[in-house]
This record gives structure tokens, sequence and C-alpha cells, in this order.
């Protein structure tokens, strides 16, 4: 598989299950300027009325000012990996059974396809999880 692997921080915050809830956040970081490739928003599973948001990328200082006012942290308890490859019929069957014969077990994984290609997220439980899986991946 040819792929682009990058490892990536993904920012969580709490919003209110309600709306406009994800869009206040998403606008205040969109007037700060930044350009975000993914976004997951759900509700909690435990707290009726709360909900959580997940993005990347923030970069630079007035973004992650305007993150951090908005109750975004990095999530350093998720170990992300962005993957992005032509699609093919199962490339995600393949990704994961790649990882599954390696050890790996995932926390997360979110997959999309554009056009021709597609782009996936996987979390990991740990920093050596995300490291070893980017170097099964790059191995295949």
């Amino acid at each position: 598989m040819d792929l682009l692997i990058e490892r990536v921080n993904v920012w969580a915050a709490p919003i209110p299950d309600e709306p406009g809830g994800l869009a206040r956040v998403l606008a205040g970081l969109r007037d700060a300027g930044a350009d975000l490739n993914f976004v997951i928003a759900r509700r909690g599973v435990d707290k009726h009325g709360e909900a959580v948001a997940f993005v990347t990328p923030i970069r630079g200082d007035r973004e992650m000012q305007a993150a951090g006012d908005l109750g975004f942290n990095v999530a350093s308890s998720v170990h992300s990996l962005c993957i992005e490859g032509d699609n093919a019929p199962g490339v995600g069957a393949t990704i994961t059974e790649t990882l599954a014969q390696a050890g790996i077990n995932l926390r997360g994984f979110s997959a999309a396809v554009i056009g021709t290609r597609f782009i996936a997220y996987i979390g990991f439980d740990s920093e050596a999880d995300a490291e070893k899986a980017r170097a099964v991946l790059a191995a295949a």
C-alpha cells in the first residue's frame, strides 16, 4: 500500500448537547483561522445534555489560544494517526487486519472516501502503539 501516514494531535472539547453547541465552537475556530481537516461530534454516553467535539489540526498560537478559550485541549489519552491513500474495495479491512496481525489494538477508527482517495484517523491507547502502527503500515 502506498500511504501517507502522519501523527496528529486530536483536540477535544465538551459542548452543550443543544442547537448551536457545535456551531459555536466551530465558528470560534474558523474565526481564529483554523482550517480543520477532521471533525467528530457526539453526545455524551453517560451525561445528559453534554456532548463532545474532536477536531484536528489546530496550528499556531492564534488557533491554540482560541481552542483553549473554547474549552479544547489536546486529547492526551488518544494517540492518533492520519492515513491517506488511493481508495480500493476493502482498504479499511486491509489496514485493520495489518494492525491486528501486529498485535495492535485500536481505540477508534474513522474513515471516509473523497473521489478516488480515502482518509482515515486511527486512535491508539499509547504513543508506543501509534508509533508501532505507523511503522507497520509504512512497511506494508
